[in-house]
């Protein structure tokens, strides 16, 4: 069966078999997305997430307006995978910003509301300094334990509320 697909021929029966299988698979795919709002939601919500991501990244990777321009293969893989750890150490910076004041206000007595929580995003760049010396002094230095736990009761967000924080 393989090697009949792999003949290219676009007159193959099973060629064409398999091409309108994957036509009504993505007619129905596009039907249920229509008419399934929660679905509709969900889907928005991940492609926020990613594009917020992907924008993040961009701001991070401000040189050659990020392109790579490196020829060799395995430069390019090392630009990107530098690119992404580089995007993921600002957001896991900003998540441990978020989570300090999130700890702050309860220890001020303010309560925390989890779908105010579920609204905040952690690809935040205007305080991170792009251009300029940074020092390298404190690099020997061990920081604290990071404790990822919050005292916010998250159960309260309904299915729609937690795909679109998630």
């Amino acid at each position: 069966m393989l090697r009949r697909l792999r003949s290219g021929s676009r007159r193959n029966a099973t060629y064409t078999a398999f091409r309108e299988v994957g036509k009504v698979i993505r007619t129905v795919q596009l039907l249920r997305y229509l008419s399934d709002a929660p679905l509709r939601s969900r889907v928005t919500a991940a492609t926020n997430k990613v594009e917020a991501f992907n924008g993040s990244s961009d701001w991070v990777r401000f040189g050659q307006h990020g392109t790579v321009a490196a020829k060799d293969p395995v430069e390019q893989e090392k630009d990107v995978k530098f690119t992404s750890l580089l995007a993921n150490l600002v957001i896991f910076h900003n998540t441990v910003d978020i989570a300090d004041v999130v700890r702050d206000l309860q220890a001020e007595g303010h309560p925390v509301d989890p779908l105010d929580l579920a609204q905040v995003s952690p690809y935040l760049t205007e305080h991170i300094k792009r251009f300029g010396e940074y020092s390298t002094h404190e690099l020997g230095i061990t920081p604290d334990a990071y404790d990822a736990r919050l005292d916010v009761d998250f159960s309260v967000l309904g299915d729609d509320d937690k795909a679109a924080a998630a």
